[in-house]
């Protein structure tokens, strides 16, 4: 029997793509077990990769779009659009990390009060320029933490102080918001479906709120965490009272930053959990239908892996068909036991040695390929199976991939 081994990572975050994370892991599996049959298919989650990997699924088309970055700077994002049936309506697909990710905001800059949304909004708008009827909006991997206010005012939202000011960028300006003047949005998305995908677990308020769990994961200090709750209470209840909408523990508002809120309080648009949109496109259950070992992996497995992240999903559905599920992390982080649980039967870290998180990002990929061989001589030595010697990383064997 020649053993099937699927391969289905999420990407580190500022480091891989899941595209190349999966291509690092099947380097390591087939040093270890050169005679397995390697199916990869990178799963995508709303966040980096999410457009790419769309239009890649779907035989779509890339542009590139000059939009307004997190901290104000000049950003090249990409705007994808689907490849679909003649006469269907044209689906565009913008991902919020292209234009407000976290890799965008320096390091020296991390203060999420401050960071915007505004180039998501015009990724937005260059999508209806150029004739979208629907808009799939991935929600993934922000560095914001605005509600998507500055998403909003660039489409043509006014969020105004109460000296009838527009309010500065940010979660900071959030403070100062006193009413929401939407006579002047861009007339089109009243006519475009708008659809994001989301995870489903994020709520834009409360203990579990977006402020109090990623905050921190983009810089906050503790004081700052507590600002922007403070900031998102004040923009839920206005828009509450411009919509009608309460959105303050709606499943999946604390998207982005808060940005899911404001994408269907503000603007229209309708949330979805993430893997219902991704899945409709990556046909991951068929593939797991023919495979015997399952490996999936991200930057850092913790405590919130199992609240909607790539390793969960993916063990889940593996789980379904009795399936065995290793996950390869760049860290370990609190709570990560917890995972297993979750379907994943084993897991392992990519770290070989304290180092500096540059270095880290620097060796992502060779670590990443390194740590998936071993695993997989462990699993080889508990099946009785063989393992040949190591082989020089750049060995390749095409007749053993499948790339989906």
């Amino acid at each position: 029997m020649t053993l099937t081994l699927l391969i289905a990572p999420s990407g580190f975050k500022e480091s891989l793509l899941p595209w190349q994370a999966a291509e690092h892991m099947a380097d390591g599996a087939r040093r270890a077990l050169p005679h397995a049959r390697i199916i990869q298919a990178p799963v995508v989650d709303g966040g980096e990769g999410f457009t790419e990997g769309l239009v890649h699924a779907t035989g779509g088309s890339l542009r590139t779009v000059d939009v307004s970055g997190p901290v104000g700077q000049r950003l090249q994002a990409r705007l994808g659009f689907l490849g679909e049936a003649p006469g269907t309506p044209t689906t565009a697909v913008v991902e919020v990390a292209a234009a407000a990710g976290l890799r965008w905001v320096p390091a020296d800059r991390r203060n999420p009060l401050h960071t915007c949304s505004r180039g998501v909004g015009e990724l937005i708008r260059a999508a209806l320029d150029a004739g979208a009827r629907r808009i799939l909006l991935g929600c993934g991997d922000s560095g914001i933490n605005d509600g998507g206010a500055g998403m909003a005012q660039a489409l043509g939202a006014r969020l105004l102080d109460a000296r009838g000011n527009a309010i500065a960028p940010g979660a900071a300006g959030l403070l100062q918001l006193a009413h929401i003047d939407l006579s002047g949005l861009d007339a089109r998305l009243h006519r475009t479906q708008l659809d994001a995908a989301v995870n489903w677990q994020n709520q834009l308020l409360g203990p579990r709120g977006v402020a109090r769990v990623h905050g921190p994961q983009k810089g906050a200090t503790t004081t700052q965490v507590a600002e922007m709750e403070v900031a998102l209470h004040n923009f839920a209840r206005h828009l509450h009272r411009a919509t009608g909408m309460d959105v303050s523990r709606q499943p999946g508002s604390g998207a982005s930053g808060g940005l899911g809120a404001g994408f269907c309080a503000l603007l229209g648009g309708r949330l979805h959990p993430r893997y219902e949109v991704v899945m409709q496109y990556l046909d991951l259950d068929r593939l797991m239908d023919r495979c015997h070992l399952v490996l999936t992996a991200e930057g850092q497995l913790d405590d919130q892996t199992p609240r909607g992240k790539v390793p969960a999903e993916v063990a889940r559905r593996a789980k379904q068909r009795g399936l065995p599920v290793i996950a390869v992390a760049g860290a370990l982080g609190p709570g990560a036991d917890s995972n297993h649980a979750a379907g994943i039967d084993a897991y392992t870290s990519t770290l070989r040695e304290p180092c500096s998180l540059d270095d880290a990002f620097r060796q992502a990929g060779p670590w990443l390929a390194d740590a998936t061989e071993q695993a997989l001589r462990m699993v080889a030595i508990g099946m009785g199976l063989s393992t040949a010697p190591a082989a020089p990383a750049v060995a390749r064997s095409p007749d053993a991939t499948v790339v989906v």
